[in-house]
């Protein structure tokens, strides 16, 4: 398989070095059911901001994104705003952190915490959310 073949756009990835990260993390609690929960909220000085926790359930609209025994949950809002993205661990001069390296972004701030998106970005994803809460609603009133 060649690197072409191999790359989806639409999905969203964890390096390496955020894999290993996330379980010496995982391992230091001593609970083998943690997940790394990756997450948007608005605010920031760019106007969206990343968040990151650990939970140990997963949630029927989450996209579970796996690496090398490491996994990370992506909630339905948030994955909109990721699609494409790239979560890697980054140490160095500015300290130890996760960095998302996300196509989506026409600017961050500083210290990369915040974000903004691109206009047209906006309208796609307001449609994504929508048809998301309908497919969700439908599967729900089939039960």
């Amino acid at each position: 398989m060649t690197v072409v073949e191999a790359f989806d756009p639409n999905e969203i990835r964890l390096t390496g070095n955020a894999a290993s990260k996330v379980r010496a993390l995982v391992e230091d609690e001593g609970n083998p059911s943690l997940k790394l929960r990756v997450y948007i909220t608005g605010g920031g000085c760019s106007g969206f901001q990343y968040g990151f926790s650990f939970d140990e359930s997963v949630s029927e609209d989450d996209m579970v994104v796996e690496r090398d025994g490491a996994t990370a949950l992506i909630d339905a809002m948030s994955y909109q705003y990721l699609v494409g993205s790239e979560l890697d661990y980054s140490e160095g001069l500015e300290g130890s952190r996760f960095v998302v390296n996300n196509p989506n972004a026409t600017t961050t701030c500083g210290c990369g915490a915040s974000f903004s998106i691109k206009p047209h970005c906006h309208r796609a994803f307001s449609l994504i959310a929508l048809l998301l809460g309908r497919n969700r609603g439908a599967s729900s009133q089939s039960r």
